[in-house]
């Protein structure tokens, strides 16, 4: 492990008294994937909310949403796909209860599913590789908006302009990461208000130029209706699916609190805003080209507004890359590096960078890599079937200290490192959805279906059945006992 773990009852008589917020906020974080004893639980789960809601009014939202409509979606089908896709956030509600009962990251309770070695595995590409890309394609997202507001000030945006604001957001990001829990839960309520306000104007002035009776020249019909209503879903359902890591943000909060509670403002922090801004995007799309949404919507927004909401989309994407770097940081630690998490996080922002200048400098390799994510949930939506059925099955009893002990022989050691039931599940339903996925390729099941692409409810169905049926009986004989 990358730090030793703490007494377990460190925090409780004749400990030191736990510092104020304000105080913990300002420290580095402590902690990695070592589980946190009970003496240090603190919080409420409402403060989840702006968590996951300052993680969710973003550029990259508004992009997906008109995406819908370029899709070649009616305004009132696009919106139909954006709720059911954005109902996925319940699930990350629901992973996100197994945090307080472990004290314990997501990328250590896992290793209940696939065992230490197995798990380290899937930590490498579920919960690093996928994550530095993500956190590469939004820093690409946010550096256009930053190269735009430099211009905006006469300023030539050349190479090593482009280069410096890059650095610059990307540290600002890494310095929220690398501070850590505490300070997360501090700023991102403030970041959500102001979010909340000036979106609350983008709001205003894409409404009034919306076309709510928008029909595409050529409706789409019948099987090609089905096809491309789903693969919306899919899209949207994207985002909520990639969250796997919820736990780490609610592992400080008391093993008592209520998983109702945890469930329902950590779904409502993605669900709502999620929701409202995809909107937006889609709403934009029926009166402007959203083949280029940031020059699109600054022409239904008043000209002395452009640069604070330039400034937004910066500062949402600083958010939401500060949560995706910080879980990555928790990944590579998993993965068995012997760092702090610290500067396992350091390390993520700098490949994330390099991917960023490479991208948006070199080639378009961004582009590539936007492609290929478009089949992560073909991964994503087998691996929270998983973890959801493990919560079912363990009823969420998990004992964070058991899965910190890595030594073979150990609890959650199963056979030679790896826990089959896990593992196969993980398999059998990554290969199910790629037989029915229709993005960068079309698998035989979606072209015998006329290109509907059910990868998603195909590969979460498998991936829980097939888990259920192994480890049913292993995990009640490990209860029993």
């Amino acid at each position: 492990m990358a730090s030793t773990i703490p007494d377990p009852h460190q925090g409780t008589r004749g400990a030191p008294e736990e510092p104020r917020p304000s105080k913990r906020a300002a420290r580095v974080e402590a902690h990695g994937i070592d589980p946190i004893p009970e003496g240090e639980r603190r919080g409420h789960p409402r403060e989840l909310f702006s968590v996951w809601a300052a993680a969710n009014v973003n550029y990259l939202s508004l992009v997906v949403g008109g995406a819908l409509i370029l899709m070649g979606l009616t305004l009132w089908q696009a919106l139909a796909a954006l709720v059911v896709g954005n109902l996925f956030w319940v699930l990350t509600g629901f992973l996100a209860v197994s945090g307080p009962a472990a004290g314990a990251p997501s990328e250590v309770i896992t290793r209940a599913m696939y065992g230490i070695r197995g798990n380290r595995v899937n930590n490498a590409v579920v919960g690093w590789m996928i994550s530095v890309c993500y956190f590469a394609l939004n820093l690409s997202a946010a550096a256009v908006a930053a190269f735009s507001l430099v211009e905006k000030t006469g300023i030539e945006a050349s190479t090593g302009v482009k280069v410096a604001v890059i650095v610059v957001i990307a540290a600002l990001t890494l310095t929220v990461s690398v501070f850590g829990h505490a300070m997360i839960m501090k700023l991102y309520l403030p970041i959500t208000l102001v979010l909340a306000a000036v979106f609350a104007v983008v709001a205003v002035g894409v409404i009034g130029h919306a076309d709510f009776s928008y029909v595409p020249a050529e409706p789409l019909t019948g099987i090609d209706l089905w096809a491309t209503a789903l693969a919306g879903v899919t899209l949207i359902a994207a985002g909520p699916l990639s969250y796997t890591t919820s736990a780490d943000f609610s592992r400080y909060l008391p093993r008592t609190t209520s998983k109702k509670a945890i469930v329902g403002w950590t779904a409502l922090g993605g669900f709502l805003p999620s929701t409202i801004v995809c909107s937006l995007g889609l709403l934009a799309a029926t009166a402007v080209d959203m083949t280029d949404p940031q020059t699109a919507l600054e022409q239904v927004l008043p000209d002395w507004f452009t640069p604070f909401f330039l400034l937004a989309l910066i500062l949402g994407t600083i958010s939401i890359n500060a949560l995706t770097a910080y879980s990555a940081g928790l990944a590579l630690q998993a993965v068995g590096l012997r760092i702090r998490r610290s500067f396992s996080v350091i390390i993520d922002g700098v490949a994330a960078v390099c991917l960023t200048l490479y991208g948006l400098l070199v080639s378009n390799f961004l582009d590539t890599v936007s492609n290929v994510l478009q089949l992560t949930v073909i991964l994503l939506g087998p691996s929270t079937a998983v973890y959801a059925t493990d919560i079912l099955l363990r009823r969420n009893r998990y004992d964070g200290l058991a899965l910190s002990d890595e030594t073979p022989g150990g609890p959650y050691w199963f056979s030679a490192g790896v826990n089959s039931a896990g593992a196969l599940a993980l398999t059998a339903g990554t290969a199910a959805a790629a037989l029915c996925v229709n993005t960068l390729y079309t698998g035989p099941i979606a072209d015998a279906l006329g290109g509907v692409d059910l990868a998603l409810p195909v590969g979460m169905v498998v991936a829980s059945s097939v888990y259920a049926l192994l480890a049913r009986r292993a995990i009640g004989a490990a209860h029993s006992a």
